[in-house]
Formats: C-alpha cells, sequence, structure tokens
C-alpha cells in the first residue's frame, strides 16, 4: 500500500512539473474582433460609408414611422366621431401603411446587413492577414478571439489594429 502511495504522489509531481514546463513554452494572445471593427481605420472609413449610402432610406423610414404614429392618433382622438365607412376606410389606409412600412423596414434592414458584410469582409481579411503576421514574427503558439477572461498582458488587439491602419495609407 505504501508503494502505491509513492507511485501516485510520484505520477502527481510528473504531472504537475510537466503541466508548468507546457504554460511556460505555450505564447498565447487574444484579440478583441469588435474593437477592431469599431477602432480600425478602414473600419471607421467603412462605418461611414455606409451611413452616408443608407441615410437617405433611414430618414424615409423615418419619416413613415411618423406618417403611421400621427394617422394612429387621428384615428384614436377622431374615430367615435367618424362615420363607420370613413373609420373603416381609415383603418385600411393606416394597415396598409402599416404592412408597408414593416416590408421596407425588413428590406433596408436585409440590404444594410448585406452590406456590411461586404464592407467588413475585407477588414476581416486583411484582420487575419495582422494577426498571422504576429503569430509568426512573435512566435505565438495560439491566438483566441473569444474568452470569457483575457488579461491585458495577452492582448494584441492593439498590435492588430496598427498593422491594419498601417496597411490602409
Amino acid at each position: 500500500m505504501h508503494k502505491i502511495a509513492k507511485f501516485v504522489s510520484l505520477l502527481f509531481a510528473f504531472f504537475l512539473l510537466s503541466s508548468s514546463v507546457m504554460a511556460t513554452e505555450l505564447k498565447v494572445g487574444w484579440i478583441n474582433i469588435e474593437r477592431i471593427f469599431r477602432e480600425a481605420a478602414p473600419a471607421q472609413v467603412a462605418t461611414k460609408k455606409l451611413e452616408k449610402e443608407f441615410d437617405k432610406r433611414q430618414v424615409e423610414l423615418q419619416k413613415m414611422g411618423k406618417q403611421i404614429q400621427d394617422q394612429q392618433a387621428e384615428l384614436d382622438k377622431n374615430g367615435m366621431t367618424m362615420s363607420e365607412g370613413e373609420r373603416a376606410h381609415k383603418e385600411r389606409d393606416l394597415a396598409n401603411l402599416n404592412r408597408d412600412f414593416q416590408r421596407m423596414q425588413r428590406e433596408f434592414r436585409e440590404d444594410l446587413n448585406t452590406r456590411r458584410n461586404e464592407e467588413f469582409a475585407s477588414i476581416q481579411e486583411r484582420a487575419n492577414k495582422a494577426i498571422k503576421e504576429i503569430a509568426t514574427t512573435e512566435n505565438y503558439d495560439l491566438i483566441l478571439t473569444d474568452a470569457i477572461y483575457a488579461g491585458p498582458r495577452i492582448d494584441i488587439t492593439d498590435k492588430v489594429i496598427r498593422i491594419i491602419d498601417s496597411g490602409s495609407k
């Protein structure tokens, strides 16, 4: 029994020693993709481009939403004094306007998401190249993009942003 306890203790010590050696050899980095998409110069340019491209449609949707609110308020306020036919006509108009609004809103979101994906695909590609460059030049074994917690010591997001920004000039 004493020999088994000694063997288990030696085995446990071996695992502790080997895991600490492995931990010192493994170089890990972490990047915050959302921050890259927010702060990198090409991402900011793409965001402004999308805002400019979709601004007119967004204003149009806001006007339409206001029109729906106004018609609903008028119907709520004056609906009791209207004839049944007039009230039914206004309710039908409001329902049609609301349906058109929802369709336009859905199309707007789909178009915006498609264009955002197109614009940010090239930024993602540039970020991947920058990450690979950092990994090879600085001998990283593992670079993570998702973690519950990552300390500032392993955060290489700033380096990635600098490389992306230097390539956009």
